[in-house]
């Protein structure tokens, strides 16, 4: 039970960093407009304190990231990183009144439905008593031996 406890946190915490990077992006984009190739472009998107976030928050995203991948299963990690796309698109209907239509809707179904789908295919995969076992290399070494 420990390790799903691990595992919820360590998804939110993804989502919570991916979902803030993609939000600080479009604040910052709202300010950098018109797009310019000068240096009074690159000063108005640099000196908005959104832009600083956003590259925080890839730094706390690499390191959750790295963390999860060091214990979960590698296919259903990669598919639960996207739940992003949902996290941004309802927090963007919150924050910048962006439409959710039926279509963007269903995507977002979609894309929860293949993650349970994944969960469920990885959690069959092993037996209750046996560990995933670890990639090995290519000269057939397990990772830290």
């Amino acid at each position: 039970m420990k390790t799903w406890r691990f595992y919820l946190a360590g998804f939110a915490l993804l989502l919570a960093f991916d979902t803030v990077v993609q939000l600080s992006f479009k604040l910052t984009g709202e300010h950098a407009f018109p797009p310019e190739a000068n240096i009074a472009w690159v000063m108005r998107v640099f000196g908005h304190p959104w832009i600083y976030i956003a590259l925080i928050g890839y730094v706390g995203n690499f390191f959750t990231w790295m963390s999860l991948l060091k214990h979960a299963p590698i296919g259903p990690a990669f598919a639960a990183s996207h739940l992003d796309v949902v996290t941004v698109m309802l927090a963007s209907a919150w924050l910048f009144h962006e439409a959710l239509t039926p279509m963007r809707l269903l995507g977002a179904g979609v894309i929860m439905l293949g993650i349970v789908c994944l969960a469920f295919a990885e959690k069959g995969a092993h037996p209750a008593n046996d560990a995933p076992t670890e990639a090995k290399g290519a000269l057939g070494v397990v990772a830290g031996d």
